[in-house]
């Protein structure tokens, strides 16, 4: 199943971190890692709350939605960022969250469910406790043209309004087509020029952002403040995704300007890993003990 269709399914069915001590990690206080570990020879920032993009683990919530959850909180995760419910009632979802002390900040749902459905989609946020909902993908007929683009900023203005009066902040995740030049122009630039950077925040993906080419630090330098969520997940030298640690992005770099990003929850996430247990379990113990 891909994204687009699992994103569409789910969400229709579902709706029927990491911080600095104060803004994304925790500072010295922390126990540092041996030499040997990834990171030792950093200046001591930590992060203090793993997260995991659950669409990572789909092939085991789709046949055991309990029992997968409870697999994420024993590989010593602190955070879950949903897409789709797998048809349970967000009442259950709490109590299963708050029986695993998990939280979860963010949740992922489809341009359809939101432009269908945004009252339902509001109070499954309000019930699970989302401070985040997020807009992951837009689909290729979606996004032929600058104003299709357009078009999105304006709908992601109107739907970040109604967010932000019920407390709940409006995001947009990114892939790669983002930035293929349009007509002389890069979607994501006009995204971020075109919506309200107090209703419309992004979800920067580590990845997509990589592999399309462009430097992740220079868009926190450029929109500081406008990147509280992202997703950590490797590029491999053949740029295939591989967990995080395992490739060749520099996550000490970009964690290091969490600050002047505002990034508040960093998502693990590997959109086909073979064994998905293994693969957050091995991107958890390199981000752990991660100093930057």
């Amino acid at each position: 199943m891909n994204r687009r269709t699992f994103i569409r399914s789910t969400a229709a069915a579902g709706l029927g971190g990491l911080a600095l001590l104060g803004s994304g990690c925790a500072g010295e206080g922390g126990s540092a890692p041996s030499p040997d570990e990834p990171g030792a020879a950093t200046n001591g920032h930590a992060l203090a709350r793993i997260g995991v993009q659950l669409y990572t683990v789909r092939s085991i919530l789709e046949n055991d939605f309990v029992g997968g959850i409870e697999k994420v909180a024993a590989a010593g995760y602190d955070e879950v960022e949903f897409a789709g419910y797998f048809d349970h009632s967000p009442a259950d979802v709490k109590a299963l969250l708050d029986r695993l002390g998990l939280a979860a900040p963010s949740a992922h749902v489809g341009l359809d469910a939101l432009k269908d459905d945004l009252d339902a989609v509001v109070e499954a946020a309000r019930v699970i406790g989302h401070q985040f909902v997020v807009c992951p993908w837009l689909a290729p007929n979606q996004r032929r043209t600058l104003d299709d683009y357009r078009g999105h900023a304006a709908f992601f203005n109107e739907a970040g309004k109604r967010f932000k009066d019920e407390g709940i902040q409006f995001a947009y995740h990114n892939h790669d087509f983002e930035f293929e030049p349009i007509d002389g122009r890069m979607p994501y630039d006009l995204l971020l020029a075109e919506t309200d950077a107090d209703l419309v925040k992004m979800e920067l993906d580590l990845y997509w952002i990589t592999y399309a080419g462009q430097d992740p630090l220079a868009y926190f330098a450029k929109h500081p403040g406008r990147f509280p969520l992202c997703h950590v997940k490797d590029m491999a030298a053949d740029r295939t995704m591989t967990p995080a640690g395992q490739g060749t992005i520099d996550f000490a770099a970009v964690f290091a300007k969490s600050d002047e990003a505002g990034l508040q929850h960093y998502f693990v996430e590997h959109d086909n890993a073979e064994d998905p247990i293994q693969s957050i379990t091995t991107s958890y113990t390199y981000l752990r003990a991660l100093r930057f």
